[in-house]
């Protein structure tokens, strides 16, 4: 075993049972007291999350918050949460995204605790209106993306000397996750309008957490001018989808950046033609007519004439003129019908008349590929194919004045080129406020129980430990040790040689070596005892004067 454990071993059996256990206690005591001021003085400030909430709410929300790692409370009532204090704005946050909590929304519930006594119209009209909007808030967010939901109804009300009656309107506060809140706002608008008696689309507003309105009025999807805006957004966007896809397994997605511009013609266009081929022709109907006409005219009288006029005349009777004709008539009508066809065509689709495209490519990236040595000729070469991907990606078409643009530039640090903002000291100070106290408050405790504890302990330890290394002379041992008036003062304090008296005790040789000089020994009894220590002096003082 080395010498210097055996030396601690040594040291502390010298100390004694008593002492160790005074010792050790003392320790135990003071760790004691410095764990349980850690855990106190660390021990996170809770603040109120969410207050009357109902029992499902707070398991889910409890076990959301267990598996984001932030610790939570639930109130002695059992219907708040607490957190840390510090996370109340993550945690909303995160619950929000989540959908929670959800009992915020009274939906027909509202009528289990309705009591039928005392019960005006006016109050069921309300309570109504309000289990209304509970239930179509829940249903908008079962819809995907839409994290939260409000949704307020105005009724219509009928008066006697009203003329016009007032129609309903609802209006609808969402928070959404996405980028086509514009979309799930128009199916919004209709689920509304289905559920509420008389209510109509254009009289549903739809706006999000942020302020923006998303939908209002008439049908914006209607109009011509969001038409086109729609079309084109979605048209750009698709072609920077591909471009995209194109380059990114090949460059990486934050080594380029891609625009593009499509100009987009949505002209609703109605096209009628008829064609008409001679040489096909069909027999559509035959009209056939056909006549015979036959007379015969014969006259029996005489004709007049002036013999009949004469007197003594006799006339003779002679038979009248016949005339006999006969007609025959065919008519024969055949109608056709020249084949034809109609064509009708109505396009409500788009057609991109220009499209422009601008790509940056990273400098850096492209020298990576090419290696250190890439020298400008080779990054224009890549540049180039590069721009061919992106043209056979996009339908590049020269001939309709497509313009298409590809460089390689250096990438500044930043997301999108943009700095990023550094949070300040005196902000970074009032996120860790919190901490800082509690650390000066632990170090503080610290050094309070080192110096009121361990300080007194170990000077108690450190005194009692002489006297058992090496004990002090007594009161008669100092007094022997002075010199006397039989013995020279010389004599008394030269020091003996090692080994000079045979047989000696190692004791009294070791006490011999460090034995102080007179002075220390008589300034010592004086402190032990200052009588006795004045008749010693007295007595030296008288004996010189008996001799003389």
């Amino acid at each position: 075993m080395p010498e210097q454990i055996q030396s601690i071993i040594a040291n502390f059996k010298s100390f004694g049972v008593r002492r160790l256990a005074l010792m050790g206690g003392i320790a135990a005591l003071v760790m004691a007291v410095i764990g349980i001021a850690s855990v106190y003085l660390n021990r996170p400030a809770y603040e109120t999350l969410y207050v009357g909430l109902e029992r499902s709410d707070v398991n889910q929300i409890g076990l959301v918050l267990a598996d984001a790692g932030i610790g939570f409370d639930v109130g002695s009532d059992g219907t708040s949460v607490l957190v840390p204090a510090g996370t109340t704005a993550q945690a909303r946050m995160l619950l929000a995204e989540k959908g929670l909590p959800t009992s915020a929304n009274a939906g027909y519930e509202l009528f289990d605790n309705v009591g039928s006594l005392g019960l005006t119209s006016f109050m069921q009209q309300i309570t109504r209106v309000r289990a209304l909007e509970g239930e179509i808030a829940r249903t908008i967010q079962s819809i995907s993306g839409v994290k939260a939901a409000r949704v307020h109804i105005v009724m219509s009300e009928r008066a006697n000397f009203r003329r016009d009656e007032q129609q309903p309107s609802a209006s609808v506060v969402i928070r959404y996750a996405g980028s086509d809140a514009e979309k799930s706002a128009m199916s919004i608008r209709h689920l509304v309008a289905a559920a509420v008696p008389g209510l109509s689309a254009d009289k549903v507003t739809v706006l999000d957490s942020n302020g923006n309105l998303l939908a209002a009025g008439d049908d914006p999807s209607n109009t011509s001018a969001a038409r086109t805006l729609g079309v084109e957004q979605t048209v750009e966007a698709q072609i920077g989808d591909n471009i995209r896809r194109a380059l990114t397994p090949y460059l990486g997605p934050d080594n380029f950046r891609a625009s593009v511009k499509a100009d987009v013609n949505t002209d609703t266009r109605q096209t009628e033609e008829t064609i008409f081929d001679p040489n096909s022709r069909v027999e559509r109907s035959v009209q056939s007519v056909k006549t015979n006409e036959a007379s015969n005219q014969k006259q029996a009288s005489t004709p007049t004439s002036v013999e009949q006029n004469l007197p003594e005349t006799q006339t003779t009777s002679t038979e009248g003129p016949q005339s006999t004709s006969q007609n025959d008539r065919k008519e024969e009508i055949t109608n056709y019908e020249i084949n034809s066809k109609k064509i009708a065509t109505v396009s409500n689709g788009y057609t991109v008349n220009k499209m422009s495209i601008a790509v940056v490519v990273n400098q850096d990236r492209l020298k990576t590929i090419l290696g250190k040595d890439a020298t400008p000729e080779q990054i224009a070469k890549r540049v180039t194919d590069i721009q061919k991907m992106v043209a056979s990606a996009t339908g590049f078409d020269d001939k309709r004045g497509d313009v298409i643009d590809v460089s390689a530039v250096e990438f500044i640090n930043g997301l999108d080129g943009e700095p990023i903002d550094q949070p300040g000291i005196l902000a970074s100070i009032g996120t860790y406020t919190g901490t800082l106290i509690n650390a000066g408050a632990f170090i503080v405790v610290v050094f309070l129980v080192a110096f009121f504890g361990l300080k007194p302990m170990a000077a108690a330890l450190t005194a009692s430990a002489k006297p058992a290394a090496i004990a002090g002379p007594s009161f008669d041992d100092v007094q022997r040790s002075l010199p006397t008036p039989d013995a020279p003062i010389a004599a008394i304090t030269a020091e003996a040689p090692p080994g000079a008296r045979a047989g000696a005790n190692p004791l009294d040789d070791l006490r011999q070596k460090i034995r102080p000089a007179p002075q220390e020994r008589l300034a010592r009894m004086v402190d032990l005892n200052e009588e006795r220590t004045a008749q010693i002096l007295r007595k030296w003082a008288a004996v010189p004067e008996a001799v003389g």
